[in-house]
């Protein structure tokens, strides 16, 4: 489900849940709880990983459509917790995005320091509006962050998917490297961090991301339930359905 690889100071987290790296309840809490627990462990630094041509192809829509609202809630509260927990990290996180990363895996990388996509035909995105979800402010303030408040409107109303080269050219990732090297420049790059004077540079970054911090400095005044009346909605569970209606039939 999730791999812990260390690399001297510096702890990557793999997301191994085959086949696409989708985000489902157990998986949103053990990546939540090993964020939190990193920095008290002992690592400096972290990157978020997944498979090659795919870092996360987002929320396991199957699993979520099979909870009540109250084991919804639960998990909304969780996810934006885990968003928190990037936002709100006291060590830089880089996400090593090793290949698409539709929704949920575009709304982790949105918190974290620095974004190193591989090269090539994969996309990147926050498409929930194509599947029947809204996007909810703090998301929305992520991206607004990277690529500005109009090009952010624009890509998160039409739910837009874009291509690496197009990422790369308007901010939504900061590098692009072969998908082989895409961890490897991520150590790369938090290596040459780790490397300046440590309280100056925490210091300094503590200050650049209090914008990010605030807008997580309390999860639980959240507007979940709304969010969570929303996923419930007749025009939401009809798109969902239908999701899961054509990727089961791919799959078959």
């Amino acid at each position: 489900m999730l791999e812990t690889i260390d690399h001297a100071e510096i702890r990557e987290l793999r997301l191994a849940r085959p086949p696409v790296n989708a985000l489902d309840p157990a998986l949103v809490e053990r990546l939540r709880t090993t964020i939190e627990a990193a920095p008290a462990d002992g690592a400096r630094a972290l990157v978020l990983s997944g498979a090659q041509g795919l870092f996360s192809a987002g929320l396991d829509v199957p699993a979520l459509l099979a909870l009540d609202r109250t084991a919804m809630r639960a998990f909304w509260s969780d996810f934006f917790s885990l968003c928190a927990a990037i936002a709100r990290s006291p060590i830089p996180v880089v996400a090593a995005l090793t290949g698409h990363s539709p929704a949920g895996g575009a709304v982790l990388a949105t918190f974290c320091d620095y974004r190193i996509m591989a090269r090539g035909p994969f996309r990147i995105g926050l498409n929930e509006v194509q599947v029947g979800l809204s996007v909810p402010d703090c998301i929305q303030a992520g991206l607004r962050r990277l690529v500005g408040t109009y090009r952010a409107e624009r890509l998160m109303v039409a739910g837009t998917m874009v291509e690496a080269e197009q990422a790369l050219a308007i901010g939504f990732v900061d590098e692009l490297v072969d998908v082989d090297h895409v961890v490897p420049r991520a150590l790369v790059w938090l290596g040459e961090l780790l490397q300046l004077p440590p309280q100056a540079m925490a210091q300094t970054r503590r200050l650049a991301r209090a914008d990010l911090a605030a807008v997580f400095a309390d999860v639980a005044a959240f507007p979940v339930d709304d969010f969570v009346e929303g996923w419930f909605s007749d025009e939401s569970q009809a798109t969902l359905q239908a999701l899961v209606a054509r990727l089961r039939s791919k799959a078959g």
